[in-house]
């Protein structure tokens, strides 16, 4: 009786040699199933990477606790509240990042707001000089020296 590790060796033995006289009677056939498992790996790795990071955000945005809001007596106001909170659509999620980039301080300190500041007073700057240092060419008058 043979030993279980003799029967897996010649086996992929077998598989090897087969493969290699596919590749060899078929290259432009192998050469085609081989670029077309690359283009295939290539598109679900990038779909995996699109639903972790969608995933992650998606998580991280679901993990964070909203401070509880005062419940009003009137229960009409507080389920008009709750239905704009539990919407999932992709628009009202867009609008709520959006308010949160409004909401965010963009400058850390005062160096930098003063910094942002001076530079929009030097384009400004810059763009009046180059508008008032264009020749006035009236529609009227002729380019033509001669005429």
């Amino acid at each position: 009786m043979e030993p279980v590790g003799v029967s897996t060796e010649m086996a992929l033995l077998s598989n090897i040699l087969a493969a290699y006289a596919f590749i060899t009677e078929n290259p432009e056939r192998a050469a085609l199933y081989f670029v077309s498992g690359v283009c295939i790996g290539l598109v679900l790795t990038l779909l995996a990477l699109v639903l972790r990071v969608s995933c992650r955000t998606d998580c991280k945005r679901s993990s964070t606790k909203k401070p509880p809001r005062e419940r009003e007596s009137d229960s009409d106001s507080s389920d008009t509240d709750d239905d704009s909170d539990t919407t999932s659509d992709l628009s009202a999620r867009r609008h709520r990042r959006f308010e949160r980039t409004l909401n965010m301080n963009v400058f850390t300190s005062a160096e930098e707001l003063e910094r942002a500041q001076r530079l929009e007073e030097r384009e400004r700057i810059i763009r009046e000089i180059w508008m008032n240092g264009q020749p006035d060419i009236p529609g009227t008058r002729s380019l033509n020296r001669y005429y």
